[in-house]
């Protein structure tokens, strides 16, 4: 005899969601375009206009919906860094033991973005990463500093494939990492030396047009990001390690 998995029924508001969510990805309901009344939307959709009420609270807070106060209640654009945007948020509430997780989500995606961008990479584009070093090697003595600029230059590079999604999705696991990094040049006075080298070889690799060298170029710079988290994590000192976050107004 088979067992059977137990179907939990939904609450009242995640039935609501999913009816919202429905309309959206039936096209009923466009990006940018403005939802019914209350009262006209919850008949539509047989749900009570509480637990309507609820359903659009939680789609605003995933950014699917954009209240506006005298105006209504309007379909987001649903574009990728809005709807990925809240990723770093989430990241940031794992737990320490699972950094190292989130280091193997960026060695599978990191080096093959790299990789991409060497094809599509414009003049532009390399100007601005050859600026970034420039003030990373100028912020070579202050962690935090250096940080900042590390994950401009990788923003750069991942925006140049053109992907917005992928670009959404590694600069939401790029804010978990920097933490890392800072309490990387704060343990090793090597850090900073380190990561220009990686930086500069990444840059190369792009200037060059050549994919591979910048699959391994990025590759080698993750990895050794990962090598040393997991030597801390063995030492036992993750728990300083990742506590203090940036302060973007520092």
């Amino acid at each position: 005899m088979f067992a059977t998995e137990e179907v939990v029924p939904l609450s009242l508001t995640d039935e609501a969601i999913a009816r919202i969510r429905g309309l959206i990805q039936a096209g009923d309901l466009a990006p940018g375009s403005r939802l019914p009344p209350e009262n006209q939307l919850a008949a539509q959709l047989g749900i009570s206009r509480n637990s309507m009420r609820e359903a659009v609270k939680a789609l605003q807070f995933a950014r699917v919906l954009d209240a506006r106060p005298g105006d209504g209640t309007y379909v987001t654009s649903l574009a990728p860094d809005l709807l990925l945007g809240g990723l770093g948020s989430a990241v940031e509430l794992l737990r320490d033991d699972t950094l190292l997780e989130v280091m193997e989500i960026r060695s599978m995606l990191e080096p093959a973005a790299t990789s991409a961008a060497a094809l599509r990479i414009t003049a532009d584009d390399l100007a601005e990463l050859e600026f970034l070093l420039g003030r990373m090697r100028a912020s070579a003595a202050d962690a935090e500093e250096l940080v900042r600029y590390d994950m401009d230059f990788h923003r750069t590079v991942v925006a140049a494939t053109g992907n917005q999604s992928l670009t959404s999705v590694l600069d939401g696991l790029s804010g978990r990492t920097a933490r890392a990094r800072v309490w990387r040049g704060l343990l090793n006075a090597d850090a900073a030396a380190q990561t220009l080298a990686e930086h500069q070889a990444i840059y190369d690799a792009l200037a060059a047009g050549d994919p591979e060298l910048a699959r391994a170029a990025a590759l080698l710079h993750v990895s050794s990001s990962a090598r040393w988290l997991r030597h801390a994590l063995a030492e036992g000192s993750a728990g300083s390690m990742v506590g203090p976050a940036l302060d973007p107004g520092r």
